[in-house]
């Protein structure tokens, strides 16, 4: 059979560039100047924590240490090399997308003090190196050693395929190599795995990358190793002669927090700590479409049903507890307390791209859309300087500033944090947004995600360009023009989204019917040049109820318009937005807004105010509610936090 694949993948959308570039022409500069202790900024703790360091980031500083060219102590978290690791990774696909000289001079540089302050025999580890060499590898619940190694194998696989760097890869081949001598089933190796999940991830890109089958069979080990034994990082514990921990505040976590409290293809639930829960459930889809493991895929669709069905925000948003920055349990989903980590749906992203490799169903697109376009674009702020770790759904100023129950919820998106993942992890993502536009499937080429773009493809042997054109997410028409030399029969599948209630599609101008699969429609036929393929979403805004099982969400109501969830902020409409009250049938009205938040379409509609009864005590026996009309404006999630300091809420309640 001859290959399909995707050969090239152009954004040309000027919804999705503007961040693009947003992050080439400010965002990796900035994050540069960062990690090397030049901004000057307020770094914030990301909760009230007296552990967390909040002086300076220091990463670089500590690759120069631990490289004997600078003298000094580590500072900053164990895991602080891995902000520089995710500075690279989204260097490499700026890079591929915009060849910079600068950026490649100053990430060749990065790539040279890596390189110098790896050790002889490939470990690589600026705290270990520098502070506790003794200690390596024997507190791995704590560590994050092959956390951060994943996070630079990741890196490295990037940087070598956007500009052929042969030193990246050879560093990053040699840290593998050191860890596949210390980890593994045979005897006189460590039987065990990271508390962090993300080698797994980094080990398959490896191997894809090498085709050397001992990385397969390393990431396959850690996966199925772990839970085996759920008391393994304890017994690492009590072996550790050195009883300092190495993060503090994680001693009283029980095993689901680190996912080993059952064997994975147990584990029925998302336990635990979100964004490990996402990497590891990306390592695993990844190993079963690589390895045509069936037993694992029936996991990841286990733990994905959990997720997204009884666990996951309307925005995308998971982790419902600042405890363990967790799941809790179904339905428990509370909009003033949640977590809602940017790096949890960054990671909920990863799997869903990760599941799409295994099998073709829509549902796993509709929710990379969703946490892509709200939960990860609130993750920061139009001038890419300023980010929110949590994401919360419902906010009040002075609880924030008050409660310690709170003291997670950011009012205002702050320049950096003390534990830093999050706005790199964002340059990535981002960065890399044409690895997530489309997938090839046979000969069927199916649209993941609504953007301008220029693709080429090779299918069944045979050039394919298709070129899109759109205004999503304000308007609903995607335009799809083929250009196929001298004509091919090949498949386009269509995203029907899940939020759509109804669609049309035409076909050079007369319309269309295909069929309906997992979501796609898929209309096969024999394409030539020329050919123009239109679908055609509703965009009208719509009112969406919660499950009546999330007791938090009772009796409220959400507004959604396309792929974009709405909230209302205090900014437009006054304080006490508890106080308003919005009809089932709300009648909004939209208007697109080009000079606010750098254009962003924003809803209008009449709702009612409930006026303060006459009565001044706490309580008083109940009166009819008394309420008057009320103009309200929703802006788009992602927008919200840009004004000051501000009331906010998702999810309104229903007059």
């Amino acid at each position: 059979m001859q290959e399909s694949k995707i050969d090239k993948i152009e954004i040309t959308d000027a919804f999705w560039l503007r961040y693009m570039e947003l992050i080439r022409r400010e965002m990796l500069p900035y994050q540069w100047k960062v990690l090397n202790d030049k901004e000057d900024i307020v770094i914030e703790k990301e909760r009230d924590a007296a552990y967390i360091p909040s002086e300076k980031s220091h990463a670089i500083e500590n690759f120069r240490i631990a490289a004997g060219l600078a003298s000094g102590h580590h500072y900053g978290m164990v895991f602080q090399d891995s902000d520089v690791y995710k500075w690279l990774e989204a260097a490499a696909y700026s890079l591929r997308r915009v060849p910079d000289p600068a950026l490649q001079e100053i990430a060749d540089g990065v790539v040279d003090l890596i390189a110098a302050a790896q050790e002889d025999d490939g470990y690589l580890g600026t705290y270990f190196t520098i502070e506790a060499p003794q200690r390596k590898f024997k507190r791995l619940y704590q560590s994050h050693e092959l956390y951060c190694a994943g996070h630079f194998i990741e890196a490295a696989v990037a940087y070598y395929q956007a500009v052929h760097s042969e030193k990246v890869l050879h560093t990053a081949c040699r840290l593998a190599d050191c860890i596949a001598r210390h980890f593994g089933p045979e005897e006189g190796k460590i039987h065990g795995y990271d508390g962090h999940e993300e080698i797994e991830l980094a080990l398959f890109r490896l191997y894809g990358t090498t085709k050397d089958e001992k990385y397969l069979a390393l990431g396959r080990f850690f996966l199925y190793a772990r839970g085996q034994d759920p008391s393994f990082f304890w017994q690492q514990r009590a072996a550790d002669p050195d009883k300092s921990v190495l993060i503090e505040g994680m001693e009283g976590f029980k095993p689901e927090y680190y996912q080993v409290h059952k064997p994975l293809l147990e584990q029925e639930t998302a336990e635990g700590h979100a964004v490990r829960v996402t990497y590891m459930c990306t390592g695993m889809a990844r190993l079963a479409s690589l390895a045509g493991d069936e037993a694992m895929l029936a996991a990841c669709r286990r733990l994905w049903k959990n997720i997204v069905d009884r666990r996951m925000y309307i925005t995308g948003a998971i982790g419902s507890t600042v405890q363990g920055e967790a799941f809790t349990a179904d339905y428990d989903l509370p909009n003033d307390t949640v977590y809602g980590e940017t790096c949890a749906s960054i990671g909920l992203i990863f799997f869903a791209r990760a599941m799409l490799d295994n099998e073709m169903c829509a549902e796993y697109a509709d929710v990379m859309e969703r946490a892509l376009y709200n939960t990860v674009l609130s993750g920061m702020a139009p001038d890419g300087k300023h980010f929110f770790y949590v994401n919360p759904l419902e906010t009040v100023p002075e609880y924030s500033r008050k409660d310690p129950g709170k003291s997670h919820i950011k009012l205002t998106r702050p320049a950096w944090f003390g534990c830093a993942c999050c706005p790199p992890n964002l340059a990535r993502l981002l960065s890399s947004l044409d690895n997530y536009a489309y997938i090839v499937d046979g000969d069927t080429v199916c649209t993941l995600l609504y953007m301008e773009s220029v693709g080429r493809f090779t299918i069944a042997g045979e050039e394919v360009r298709l070129t899109q054109k759109t205004d999503y997410p304000w308007g609903g028409r995607i335009c799809l023009r083929v250009e196929a030399g001298g004509g091919q029969t090949f498949g386009i599948g269509l995203r029907i989204p899940g939020w759509a209630a109804q669609y049309e599609v035409s076909l050079n101008g007369r319309s269309c019917e295909g069929v309906l699969k997992d979501g796609f429609l898929v209309i096969r036929r024999c394409w030539r040049t020329g050919d123009e393929v239109i679908l055609q979403l509703p965009m009208q805004a719509r009112c969406w109820e919660a499950s009546p099982a999330v007791r938090a969400d009772i009796n409220r109501l959400a507004v959604q318009r396309g792929p974009l969830v709405y909230c209302l902020e205090q900014a437009d409409n006054g304080k006490d937005l508890q106080l308003i009250r919005v009809p089932e049938n709300l009648p909004l009205t939209y208007r697109f807004c080009p000079d606010q938040f750098g254009g962003t379409g924003i809803l209008q509609g009449t709702a009612f105010r409930r006026k303060a009864p006459a009565a001044k005590g706490l309580y008083s026996p109940w009166q009819e509610p008394v309420y008057e009309a009320q103009q309200i404006t929703l802006i788009p999630y992602y927008c919200w936090g840009n004004r000051g300091e501000n009331e906010m809420t998702v999810w309104m309640y229903k007059k």
